[in-house]
């Protein structure tokens, strides 16, 4: 699984040293990560309007304009799933976390080791929690989990995820949804992705799902998905 991580701080140098901290960290754990760097709250939140799906957000509180408590109790008014990690360098602030669910704190100067053995606990408290797809609207932000996905449609610059009772419509290519969802899913034709956990039978031509829909499966694309399907339920 790729984790996304977000560093929030208003100085370049500490920013930098996370992102040292981190990238060690994920070659040493053989885990793939994704940083994105932000010199303020606002910034993050200028990415976060169309960038929901970040796993793991280090965050300075102490910083020019919005500070790092006020956007964390922003962003946990519609996002519980994201481990927030402070890095402040008061303890003073602690007490605040208590009130936005924070993950941890990080006393600077950050050591490598604490903030290692952090991301170690994030990453495992993801592993617990049933992997999901963010959406979101104007309206909302959803979370919709990978088992109850039937199937994902291209539909331009668009995917439309299906699910037992809604459709959701979301600004993505085939090849960044095909990253998000992992190996639960395969690309039967040009433009769907199958939901393994809902194939009720293949043929050469159609892959059939237990709600008695019908995909197509691509030309010479039978033996490749009758394999990923054997082997996808071999782990469940």
């Amino acid at each position: 699984m790729k984790y996304k991580i977000a560093i929030c701080d208003d100085d370049a140098a500490q920013r930098a040293h996370l992102v040292k901290i981190a990238e060690e960290w994920a070659e040493q754990g053989r885990c793939l990560i994704e940083i994105k760097e932000y010199p303020g709250a606002e910034a993050f939140l200028f990415d976060y309007a169309e960038e929901k799906d970040f796993d793991i957000l280090l965050l300075d509180i102490e910083m020019d304009g919005m500070d790092g408590i006020t956007l964390a109790k922003e962003l946990r008014q519609e996002n519980e799933a994201l481990h927030i990690v402070f890095i402040t360098g008061y303890p003073d602030y602690i007490a605040e976390g208590y009130d936005v669910a924070a993950l941890h704190y990080l006393l600077k100067p950050v050591k490598k080791e604490k903030l290692a053995e952090v991301l170690d606990r994030a990453v495992q408290l993801s592993k617990r929690t049933p992997p999901s797809l963010l959406v979101s609207n104007d309206r909302e932000t959803l979370r919709i989990l990978f088992d109850d996905i039937y199937y994902v449609e291209s539909q331009g610059h668009y995917m439309s995820v299906y699910t037992a009772k809604e459709e959701y419509r979301l600004r993505m290519t085939v090849s960044e949804m095909l990253e998000k969802l992992g190996e639960g899913f395969y690309r039967c034709s040009r433009s769907y992705i199958v939901g393994l956990l809902h194939v009720n039978r293949i043929t050469k031509s159609e892959v059939i799902l237990d709600n008695q829909v019908s995909l197509p499966l691509g030309r010479g694309q039978y033996n490749e998905m009758n394999q990923k399907l054997i082997s996808y339920l071999r782990t469940i």
